[in-house]
């Protein structure tokens, strides 16, 4: 064992620092993100670091919470954690221009939102009624930024005056509600009579509602995010990596459509399948003296049922939905559409390692059917 940390310790330098959340909620899909960019590794049961085999970059798994402070402060050069951890960080310790972190990517998992919670059948169901009394969270900053805009709103509305501003109130005078911090089961403080209300985390809610909760107020929505530090030692490695994982996410929203049609409705075709600038179109053999082309282009997973049903209603044929396992395609669009990003390439090209998972139609093969 010790011979095996000297060796990663004195390889350290020489790879980029990844800080990846080594539990909870959001190390899961973490690691699947990680496996779907190549980047290989086996991590010792006992250790929280592991070496990228095919690759200069050491994984480092640390508390998702404790990333903003590794990442802001230059140690790490990249990171995920959650949008939440990173606010509740710059709370007390304010970014400057060579600390602090830089999110790079939304990951699109771990959505959840901070939330104030009291008993559904309590005393306290407004978030004024539970300013003096105790609150248990396990966000503090946060939770103190919240009420110190409850209190101010309450005492500028009491005096007749505008609201101060809040950035300062919690400097200008003492905070009235009582911020309690506990670690984790933040849920059972006000079981036990430790709090009046509760700031947690709510994904699915179940918990909560298990625990005899409901939500009164949102803090804030939050998300797993890519960060990185204000001054990376491998910004080129960086840029690799941000650009796979990127990849992978546009992967996981995307399925890639094909399906031919007679050249006549391609106007209709391009508005149900626009693409990022245009479709891919293909010319194809004429069938019965009429010109007809295949087109390809990206769409979201999410609305490819309502597509394919409006392909069909306007004559499509051979419409085929073909999963993609990654791409270099972005989920950016310059022209502010968001319903498919076109492949440049040949049908299929662009899908890679792909499986057909539906069909409708015949096939896809010069037109004939």
């Amino acid at each position: 064992m010790q011979s095996q940390m000297d060796s990663i310790h004195s390889s350290l330098n020489e790879r980029l620092l990844f800080a990846v959340p080594k539990k909870g909620r959001l190390n899961e899909a973490s690691l699947e993100l990680l496996k779907g960019s190549d980047i290989q590794f086996h991590r010792h049961s006992r250790l929280d670091i592991a070496l990228v085999k095919n690759l200069p970059i050491a994984l480092v798994f640390l508390p998702a919470a404790d990333i903003p402070t590794f990442v802001g402060e230059g140690r790490v050069d990249l990171g995920i954690t959650g949008r939440d951890q990173v606010a509740e960080h710059a709370a007390s310790e304010p970014p400057t221009p060579t600390t602090g972190v830089e999110e790079v990517l939304d990951l699109e998992f771990g959505r959840c939102k901070l939330q104030v919670q009291v008993p559904k059948n309590g005393p306290f169901q407004t978030v004024e009624s539970l300013v003096g009394r105790n609150v248990v969270t396990s966000f503090t900053n946060l939770a103190e930024e919240f009420f110190a805009r409850i209190e101010a709103q309450i005492d500028a509305k009491e005096q007749g005056t505008a609201v101060a501003d809040t950035t300062k109130t919690s400097e200008a005078r003492k905070l009235r509600t009582h911020i309690k911090y506990v670690g984790g089961s933040v849920e059972a403080a006000c079981a036990l009579g430790v709090a009046d209300g509760i700031v947690d985390l709510v994904e699915s809610g179940e918990t909560m509602r298990a625990a005899g909760l409901h939500e009164i107020a949102t803090v804030k929505e939050t998300t797993a995010i890519l960060v990185k530090s204000k001054q990376p030692a491998h910004p080129e490695l960086i840029e690799r990596i941000v650009k796979r994982i990127e990849g992978v996410i546009t992967a996981q929203k995307y399925v890639l459509c094909t399906y031919n049609i007679p050249r006549r409705d391609l106007a209709i075709a391009k508005r149900i399948t626009p693409g990022k600038r245009s479709p891919t179109v293909t010319s194809l053999e004429p069938v019965d003296g009429e010109d007809w082309v295949a087109i390809q282009a990206m769409v979201l997973r999410s609305k490819i049922a309502v597509v394919m049903d409006d392909l069909a209603a306007k004559g499509a044929v051979d419409i085929i939905i073909t999963k993609i396992d990654n791409t270099r395609a972005t989920t950016h669009d310059p022209n502010g559409r968001s319903g498919s990003i076109s492949s440049p390439t040949a049908p299929f090209a662009e899908a890679q390692g792909s499986s057909v998972f539906a069909a409708v139609g015949g096939v896809v093969n010069g037109g004939q059917e």
